[in-house]
Parts: structure tokens; sequence; C-alpha cells
């Protein structure tokens, strides 16, 4: 007799929510390597080397000119990111590869979204939680909906719990 059947979709709406998000602020990613281009440029070691950080759509490309190099381009590269709060998980370095004039490439992918593999488990782990709440993966994000604010920040505090390296944000909260 509790349970109630939803007659319409804006009245499920109505119901408290919110979405869980995993978004990389471009501009801030653009600002970090400037001014870790900034430093690369006026430090003593790094005098006449060719080594450089490029951003290209979702992408960041770091040209060093050996393994050595590439150590402190990634050194650098992390601090501006901290001074600028973005989460180091939500940067995917892959394999340095040789490149031209015997130097470095490496590819480092920036993480938008939440890939469907993090938002399955992120579900499982809510769902086997039993906490009185329904999670949706909506695309590359996931809608968590339940009848109280209590079971939503249940939910909140058990998703940050789980060890996911991808930053998640929480937004659109509604009563």
């Amino acid at each position: 007799m509790g349970d109630r059947i939803f007659t319409s979709h804006s009245e499920y709406q109505s119901m408290p929510s919110f979405d869980v998000v995993s978004r990389t602020e471009i501009p801030e990613v653009d600002n970090a390597v400037q001014g870790a281009m900034r430093e690369i440029g006026t430090r003593y070691d790094f005098k006449g080397s060719s080594c450089s950080i490029e951003r290209t759509d979702e992408a960041l490309t770091i040209h060093a000119d050996d393994e050595f190099k590439l150590k402190q381009v990634h050194e650098i590269l992390r601090t501006h990111m901290a001074k600028r709060k973005l989460d180091a998980g939500a940067f995917d370095f892959g394999t340095p590869e040789p490149a031209s004039h015997n130097t470095l490439r490496q590819k480092v992918a920036i993480k938008q979204g939440i890939e469907r593999e993090v938002a399955q488990k992120i579900t499982k782990a809510v769902k086997a939680e039993k906490v009185k709440v329904q999670v949706a993966i909506q695309g590359d994000e996931l809608r968590v909906t339940g009848k109280k604010r209590d079971d939503l920040q249940a939910a909140i505090a058990l998703i940050k719990g789980l060890d996911i390296e991808q930053p998640l944000q929480y937004v659109n909260f509604r009563d």
C-alpha cells in the first residue's frame, strides 16, 4: 500500500535528486599548461631544451628531450594543475613514445564524463548497500533519485567512499 505508482513524468521529476558528473574545466587546464610552459621557459635546467606541452581538444601532448626531462615536465605540470585545483585523476597519462630527433612524446587524455564501467560500479555499489535511491545512467552522467534528502546524502557519502580514481562532482541537487 505504501508503494505509489507514478502517473506522469513530471510527478517523478518532483522527487529529490542530484546528478553525479565528471567534468574537467578546460580553461583551467589551459591556465595550468600556460603556467607550466612559462616555468619551463624560465628554468635554467631547461635552457636550450625543446620541451613543450600542447592541448588539442581533450588531450595534452608533452614533448621532452629525454626520460629525465619528461619526468620534470610531469612534476611541473602536476604542480600547476594542483594550483588550479585540477584533480590528477582527471588525466590519463599514456605511454611515452619516441618522436623525431631522439625526443619523447606522450599523450595525456583529459577525462570528461563518467565511463560506462565506472557508472555500473557505482550503480552496483548503491544497490548492494540497499540505500533507498534509484541510480539511472544517462549517457556519461548518473541521476540519483530518492524520496528523502537523507537517502540522497547517504548515497553521496557511499559514492565518495568508493575507490574511484576519477574526480566526481555532485550537481543539480533538487529537493
